[in-house]
């Protein structure tokens, strides 16, 4: 199973990306909310991704955060729900609004998400009610440390896959984290900020 990936962004649509990792290039759909987080082509990136299978297909979709993910696994559990209508209703709504609808059964605002209308919004409800309050869980089960720890870890991947030896891009990350008057940027900021430090590969 591919969980996440690392690489260069070399094309980037509202729909779909094509992230180059170590010499290959994958394609992933994404939805609009994935898109709006995404940094510049030719950028390092990292993205969670979820494989789709089917007989006649693999497809990797591609999420900016867990909660986005973890929403469309829920989405496409839903009879009558595949990934391309997840893909669209995440492409819709914010996650935080959409859990909201589905928690307070707010059939009127779940239809005007383009392609939903009474009857799946009636479903959502209806199987997505108990479980939608998952997502804060996953929101909130890794404390800050945890969160600053798992950073600098997507950042040392993201530079080891862009051909940086392990220790040039350890050292790298200290000296960006340095620069930080002891608080963990954010991972773009990190890994941008780590790249001035990386000069020998």
């Amino acid at each position: 199973m591919i969980a996440s990936l690392s690489g260069i962004l070399k094309v980037k649509t509202p729909t779909e990306i094509l992230l180059e990792v170590n010499g290959v290039g994958y394609a992933l759909s994404i939805p609009f909310s994935t898109f709006e987080k995404l940094g510049d082509v030719g950028s390092p990136t990292f993205i969670l991704t979820y494989l789709h299978v089917r007989e006649d297909i693999l497809q990797l979709y591609g999420f900016a955060s867990e909660q986005e993910r973890f929403l469309f696994k829920l989405l496409i559990s839903i009879t009558g729900i595949g990934p391309r209508i997840a893909q669209g209703i995440l492409s819709g709504i914010a996650v935080e609004d959409l859990r909201r609808y589905i928690s307070s059964g707010n059939i009127a605002a779940l239809t005007s998400i383009p392609g939903v209308g009474k009857k799946t919004a009636e479903r959502l409800i209806v199987e997505l009610r108990d479980k939608i309050g998952k997502i804060a869980a996953v929101e909130t089960a890794a404390g800050p440390a945890d969160r600053n720890a798992e950073i600098r870890s997507e950042a040392l991947l993201a530079l080891t896959s862009l051909g940086y030896q392990r220790p040039v891009a350890e050292k790298a990350i200290r000296q960006a984290l340095g620069e930080s008057d002891g608080a963990t940027p954010s991972l773009e900021e990190l890994i941008k900020k780590a790249l001035r430090f990386t000069t020998t590969k």
